[in-house]
């Protein structure tokens, strides 16, 4: 019974990195039309903004007074940190401790604004053409990104750790009343479900509560209509592209700490999240939510040793078998609108 509650909990950790990731690729589907293969390194982009952070906040330089001598008795002088210089001693700790959750504040910006340069400099361009050219495009264009990443960063994973009150696991087995320690689980994978959930909530509950969400979700089941009433629905789909471009980002900097960022780490979730975005039903945001988290959890139970030694290999195609019988009795995907994918 501890074994199936812990891979439960690893299911929910990694269906809450494909549920975000999918949710942003299908806003994108939903209000534009357009299959972004790009979106897997927004996912990145966002975990380096976590390591950009964490660098600045570890800038430094020499004390104008030695410490002491080295041994060859010359002066030596500290490293100090520019932000206990500018913030104070304390501040400055807590400020570097927690770099992690301030990259948000670091982040949503500088992804909102890629999101839209991107929109506005290239997917543009290419939203009357085949869904084909879509997909060569973005993923020449995740590429580059990728590149770019690996010239700036280099090709190695870069460490990032999590705040210090973090960094233990907690003990489900007491709690549920097993033996202790028999369901050990990181502390920071707890916050990241805790977090995805929210930015999912957040996410259905500005498109349904807020008049701007309205707009986009007429906009979204007739377009033309929309237009002609006055609205400026490209525009709103624009600051759509942003949104979904921050939610992976997001996705990104928070799943920094639990894999260490590389350059690669996009294209590494971006065909699982596009698998989950099918199976969920092109352009249906629920459906996305629900087989990221379904996907995820199949995947947690299949990478147990008492299935791998009846179906060896399972935990590697497990999301795409399921994928495969999926599509082949419902092609629309699980909640996708009927008439989608079943031409």
């Amino acid at each position: 019974m501890d074994a199936i509650l812990l891979q439960l909990l690893n299911g929910l950790d990694k269906g809450s990195a494909y549920a975000l990731i999918a949710l942003g690729l299908t806003l994108i589907f939903g209000t534009l039309g357009v299959v972004n293969f790009a979106h897997g390194a927004l996912f990145m982009i966002g975990a380096f903004c976590a390591v950009t952070l964490s660098k600045i906040f570890t800038l430094s330089h020499k004390a104008s007074e030695p410490s002491g001598v080295d041994f060859l008795g010359k002066p030596k002088y500290d490293d100090i940190l520019y932000i206990k210089d500018w913030f104070g001693e304390t501040a400055g700790a807590w400020m570097l401790d927690w770099s992690v959750p301030l990259s948000i504040l670091f982040a949503v910006p500088i992804m909102l604004v890629i999101g839209f340069v991107m929109e506005r400099g290239l997917i543009k361009h290419f939203y009357k053409r085949p869904h084909a050219d879509q997909i060569l495009v973005t993923f020449g264009l995740a590429i580059v990104l990728q590149e770019v990443i690996k010239y700036f960063y280099g090709a190695n994973p870069i460490p990032t750790s999590a705040p210090e009150a973090f960094r233990g696991s907690f003990d489900f087995g007491v709690m549920l009343g097993f033996d202790p320690n028999a369901i050990i689980y990181p502390y920071w994978r707890l916050i990241y479900f805790a977090f995805s959930a929210l930015i999912i909530g957040g996410v259905f509950a500005f498109l349904q509560f807020t008049t701007f969400g309205m707009v986009v979700r007429a906009g979204m089941a007739d377009r033309e209509t929309v237009g002609l009433l006055g609205i400026n629905i490209d525009k709103r789909f624009t600051i759509m592209f942003g949104i979904a471009a921050a939610v992976a980002g997001l996705a990104g900097v928070m799943y920094a700490p639990i894999n260490s960022p590389n350059y690669h780490m996009g294209m590494d979730f971006l065909v699982l999240s596009f698998v989950v975005v099918v199976v969920g039903g092109m352009g249906s945001l629920p459906g996305a939510v629900l087989a990221g988290f379904l996907l995820g959890v199949l995947e947690s139970f299949a990478s147990m040793n008492e299935v791998k030694n009846i179906l060896p290999g399972i935990d590697q195609i497990i999301i795409y078998v399921v994928a495969i019988l999926i599509l082949l009795t419902r092609p629309r995907g699980l909640m996708g609108r009927k008439g989608v994918m079943e031409e």
